[in-house]
Formats: C-alpha cells, structure tokens, sequence
C-alpha cells in the first residue's frame, strides 16, 4: 500500500525537495538523490544510471548535475533542513559543527582553480598534500544517544574554499545565525572546530553575535595574556592592555591556578573506566591583528580549557598531544565544564560524515573538469545524507553475518549504513513525485521504396 505524500514527515521532506528545492531536471535530480540513498554496492558515479530507482540513461545523469543550480528566492539547504532539526543538545542550545575536508584532484590538469590542498596519510616520511579543492561544511550535530549509538549530523551549507577559508567560514555562519527564517537566529548555538578556527581572524570577527558561542582547539605551543583591569589615571599615553603575565602552554611553570577544576569517571566503548580531569581559567585574551583589518582582541576574553584523560592504570592517555580549548562569546558562564567536554567531542560526527559520504554517497568521485559541476555534486550528496536522515525514522536493521553480536546491531541502532541498505524498500512504501520516464527511441523514417513529394 502506498502511503500518501502528505501523511508522514518522509513525504513532506520530498515533497518540500521536489517542488520548493530542485527548479531544473528535478525529475533526473530526484532520481539521482534516491540512487545515492540506495546505493549499496559503491561503485563509480555513472553505475548510478544502473540503480533500479533511476529509470534515466547515463547521458541524463551528468545533465542533472550539470543544471542543478541555486536561484536566488530559492529554498536553500538549510531551510531545506530547519523542520528535521535535532531538537536542542540537553535541551540547552543548538549544537553546529564547522570543519573543511579535501576533494583530491590530483590529474585533473585543467581544473580551474586547483591548488595544494591537505591529505591525511598514514605514511609518516610523507607529506600529507595532494591537488585538489577543498570544501567547509557547517553542520547541525545530532548527538549520539548511547556509547554505541551512531553519530549522524544535519548538512547545513557546503561550500567550496580557497586558502582563505577563514572567510568563507565567516560568512557561511553569518548566514544562518542572521537568517529569521532557521531557529538559529533566536536560541543559543555553541559552534565547536579543529585549530583551523582559533585564529584571531576567525574569532574576533564573529564575537559581535550575542548568541553564539565557540568551542575551538588550540594547538598545544600558543601563548596568552591576562587583560590588565581598566583604572582611571591622569597619566598621559596609552592604556596598558595586558597585566605583563604570559601563559605558556607547552610550559606549565607558566600557568596560573585554575579558577575551576573538574575530575570525572566514564566508561570507554571497551568497557574500560577512564579519568577525565578538565581544568578551565577564566578571562584569558590573545593578541590581536592590525594589518589587513583591526582586531582587538584584548576586548573579547575567553575561558582557556585543558582536558586530560586517564586510563584504568593512571596514565595519561595522551601524553603528547594534550587537548586545549577555547570557550568565546557572550553568554560562555552558561555552559559547565561538563558541558564543554561532551559538546567538543560531539565534534567526531563530522569525521563520521565525511567517511560515509566519501565511501558510500561517492562524495570526492565525480569526474569533471568544471568546477561549477564538481560543487553541484557536493550539494546533491548532502541532500543525499539529509534524505537518509529523515528516512531513518522506517528503516529497519539489516546488518551483515558477521555484525549480528555487535553491540550496535543487539541495541537495534540505526547508523547511515543501515538506513542505505533499506532504503529501496522505504521508497516503494511511497507515491512517487514525477512520472515515469518513456525512452524515445528512434524514429523508424519513411518506408522503403516510398517517394515524398
């Protein structure tokens, strides 16, 4: 029995797709999406046309991404994605997500804009850099409900960057926290990132946002300042700005006491009792920048936060590579040292994604020498994921023979992966959006023998 497109969430999300999201080839362009939702064998991007749920040749595949295309009044990715929201991460604020990932290119000579770009490897002796494009995405994370509970994420806006991705960055949060259309715009949102985003650049320019609030990693040899506390005075000359005391942190005879301390107990996912000490110190600046733009950083203070884990026999987990965070914004005394732990290491589901969708949604395999094209792709693929997470709601779990005792699988979670495999069943429960697809043929021509006048 088909199920209507109006009783249930699923078929709003594709009706919403369909009609307000897709303007050219959206037939091709629906069909293409559900291909990447039930694509199970992997493959290349043109073994897409051999889905079943694509009636379209090969020829039409690369078409629809060739003319799928934002017009502006159009629904965008995120407005695409505010009614299937998570709800609030403990009830408390909007958890968002922002990191860059690679799309190597390494033999596609003609590529426009191609430069040197970071690639993880696990070769030591190798540098890990390859040619290509590199992409930022920003993310509403979901959070993971149980130690075994899948990690799933909520693509908000992907966007192709240059070396400048500070910028670019910039501007993708501006536009959801000033947009009145997404819940952003009026709740509170903690953004967590990697080193990339603790650069006076990147943080002085968004702490004009009074509901935002970052949650970054410091690299590890960084050195700051305490602000010096303003006094009148008759002098003449500049205020001083700092108190003279710097804080290194790769040298801990320079840290102060800590204005908190925190030491708790969790359980790993073997099992194994692990100790979490976090240690925070308040109103703590770095300098500023004043070449290209004035940033005053001295006027934005931070809470500097150190985490240190250790195992069952009391030693530290990582010795050489401790975790160092920066906690900015207005409204930062609203989140506890507990709260700042849990939402940076939410951060993991944007390497979860980026796996999944590079692996099973063919994410960094679209061959082209467009550029224009190769960011269509990546804006399908997220639409992609986003359909699998509104689908998950009728999945069922179809593990393999060998994932049957997995812990996951015995508690019946439903990770991107399950919901893929199930996904050709799920669509058939529906009515479809677009007609079915006649193939043309060739014309038979005039009968031989026969004379036209």
């Amino acid at each position: 029995m088909l199920i209507a497109n109006s009783e249930n969430q699923f078929a709003q999300f594709r009706k919403r797709l369909y009609h307000k999201h897709l303007n050219k080839r959206k037939n091709t362009q629906i069909h293409l999406i559900d291909a990447l939702c039930s694509n199970t064998h992997k493959g290349s991007v043109v073994e897409l046309c051999l889905n079943p749920v694509f009636p379209q040749g090969y020829s039409s595949l690369y078409k629809g991404v060739t003319d799928y295309q934002f017009i502006k009044g159009q629904m965008s990715l995120a407005e695409l994605a505010a009614p299937y929201l998570p709800s609030l991460w403990k009830g408390k604020f909007r958890l968002l997500g922002k990191d860059t990932t690679s799309c190597p290119r390494p033999y596609a000579f003609k590529l426009s804009e191609r430069e040197c770009i970071y690639k993880p490897t696990p070769i030591k002796s190798q540098k890990p850099i390859t040619y290509g494009h590199g992409y930022s995405l920003e993310c509403a994370l979901a959070g993971k409900k149980g130690m075994y509970a899948p990690s799933w994420v909520n693509p908000l806006s992907c966007q192709r960057v240059s070396r400048d991705k500070e910028q670019s960055g910039i501007e993708q949060l501006r536009d959801l926290l000033e947009n009145p259309q997404l819940p952003f715009c009026h709740e509170l949102c903690v953004e967590v990132g990697d080193t990339d985003y603790s650069t006076p650049t990147y943080l002085g320019t968004l702490a004009d946002i009074p509901n935002l609030i970052r949650i970054v990693r410091s690299r590890s040899n960084r050195v700051y300042d305490f602000p010096m506390e303003p006094v009148e005075t008759t002098k003449r000359g500049h205020a001083r700005w700092y108190t003279g005391k710097r804080m290194k942190l790769g040298d801990p005879s320079t840290w102060p006491e800590p204005t908190a301390a925190l030491s708790l107990l969790k359980a790993n996912r073997k099992g194994q009792t692990e100790r979490v000490e976090v240690q925070a110190w308040n109103n703590v600046v770095m300098r500023g920048k004043w070449k290209k733009a004035k940033l005053p950083m001295h006027k934005y203070p931070f809470t500097l936060v150190l985490i240190r884990i250790y195992n069952a026999k009391g030693e530290l987990r990582y010795p050489d590579d401790p975790l160092w965070l920066i906690v900015m914004g207005q409204e930062r005394q609203q989140l506890s040292l507990v709260d700042i732990y849990e939402a940076f290491y939410e951060r993991g589901g944007m390497e979860h994604f980026f796996r999944f969708a590079k692996q099973n949604l063919l994410l960094d395999k679209f061959q082209t020498c467009e550029t224009a094209h190769e960011e269509n792709w990546w804006q399908i693929v997220c639409l992609a994921y986003l359909q699998l997470w509104v689908a998950k709601e009728h999945a069922i779990c179809l593990p393999r023979p060998w994932e049957k005792h997995l812990p996951q699988v015995k508690e019946r979670h439903l990770s991107a992966t399950m919901v893929q495999r199930s996904f050709a069943e799920i669509i058939q429960q529906f009515e479809p959006l677009s007609r079915l697809t006649k193939p043309r043929n060739k014309s038979p021509g005039s009968l031989k023998g026969r004379v036209t006048v």
